[in-house]
């Protein structure tokens, strides 16, 4: 039965987000069940993340749907920091407001100072959850 919902109008739906640059490549982004609804929206951590690793102390981000009573799900980012840099959650906070929609800014933003990782580098949300 999963087999042939893959197969819809003769697309195979892979679950990948990808996108497609003006000179024809294609890039793997996220993927669709990485994604959490907050108040109705869907946002896609993927997108979060590029932003947040936009700052210039930014080392590293994960970004994860945690549960909210008001929105269902609200964002969470566990940002790492680069050495010899400082970053204030106001900063970052600051940072984002521009840069992103309020719904897809995360709720919870925290710093820590690594994160999990699978054998081969894989930053493990499920332990982050």
């Amino acid at each position: 039965m999963a087999t042939n919902a893959a197969f819809d109008d003769g697309w195979f739906r892979s679950g990948d987000l990808a996108i497609l640059d003006d000179e024809g490549y294609l890039y793997v982004v996220d993927r669709v069940k990485d994604m959490y609804i907050s108040g109705g929206e869907n946002v896609y951590p993927a997108e979060v993340e590029g932003v947040i690793f936009g700052h210039p102390a930014v080392a590293e981000v994960a970004v994860i749907g945690v549960p909210d009573p008001k929105w269902g799900e609200v964002g969470k980012a566990f940002v790492v920091c680069r050495p010899d840099t400082e970053l204030t959650i106001t900063d970052l906070r600051g940072f984002l407001a521009g840069r992103l929609a309020k719904y897809k800014i995360p709720a919870y933003l925290e710093l820590v100072d690594g994160m999990p990782r699978t054998a081969s580098g894989k930053v493990q949300k499920a332990k982050l959850r």
